[in-house]
């Protein structure tokens, strides 16, 4: 076997999922990942880790041990290494093997606390679950899509909350548990949320009146970012069924897994086809 083809095939089970070599190696990694983050979560309880602490540290560093070789393969057979390396799946597949090697260079043991953030940082691994979601790049592109709206609907949100909070503090007080007007917007914001934590609250009437106006707000308000992301979503689900083109009478609007031409019945570009002439990470 030459090395082109041993990368290509490689490239195809790693980055593909059309094949039963892909599928299987896509299983086996995301139980792979499954059982790394079940491991972390025992780490963190204590009666359990000090009886199988020992087995637990194996266990991680065969994890590490595997997402690493994963990693240093999916730079060897990608076409753009360094692309891939800058990409957001990338950064999370570095990301999931970082903290164990890091680990050695803070031995001392004033830096225990440092330690413990970077074992946690190993939920990263959880990330790389997204790759295997479907529709993931369909969510992420609609997220994307909705984020100037969003970035709009939370700095009037801001601004709401702001101001709401400023109100309170005038009309309630110190006397009132109002004692400046950051904690006020706290107040505001957990009112407006809906969450009402019960810590903070107004005695007077018409500080209960601002409290009744600030809750109603909050629940004529709180559909709307899941509506401007589920608008996007419907719009990018249009626009990826135009993509798939009947070559026969070239007429699109086929979904993304279709075989067939519903207009004039003719075969469709197999999907796996169109995955794998353009070369994408996962």
């Amino acid at each position: 076997m030459s090395h082109s083809t041993l990368k290509e095939r490689l490239y195809i089970t790693i980055f593909g999922t059309h094949t039963p070599a892909g599928k299987a190696f896509d299983i086996t990694l995301i139980l792979t990942i499954l059982a790394s983050i079940i491991v972390l979560m025992l780490v963190s309880i204590s009666p359990i880790s000090q009886e199988w602490g020992q087995v637990f540290y194996l266990m991680e560093w065969g994890f590490t041990l595997i997402f690493t070789l994963e990693y240093l393969l999916r730079l060897y057979c990608s076409p753009k290494p360094a692309a891939y390396a800058r990409s957001f799946y990338g950064i999370v597949d570095l990301l999931a093997i970082l903290p164990t090697y890091l680990v050695f260079f803070f031995p001392a043991a004033h830096y225990l606390m440092v330690i413990r953030l970077l074992r946690v940082m190993r939920i990263f691994r959880v990330l790389k679950l997204v790759r295997y979601l479907q529709d993931s790049n369909l969510l992420l592109r609609s997220l994307l899509q909705s984020s100037r709206k969003i970035f709009i609907f939370f700095t009037t949100v801001a601004i709401l909350v702001t101001v709401f909070g400023s109100l309170m503090f005038v009309i309630e007080g110190p006397e009132h548990g109002f004692t400046s007007i950051p904690y006020s917007i706290y107040w505001a914001i957990v009112t407006l949320t809906t969450v009402g934590y019960g810590d903070l609250v107004p005695q007077t009437d018409l500080g209960k009146t601002l409290a009744s106006f600030t809750m109603l707000l909050g629940y004529s308000i709180i559909a709307i970012p899941t509506g401007i992301i589920t608008a996007e979503i419907g719009h990018q689900s249009q626009l990826h069924r135009t993509l798939v083109k009947c070559m026969n009478c070239s007429r699109s609007g086929h979904e993304p897994d279709a075989v067939f031409c519903k207009h004039c019945g003719s075969e469709l570009a197999h999907p796996d086809d169109r995955v794998v002439s353009a070369p994408v990470s996962k």
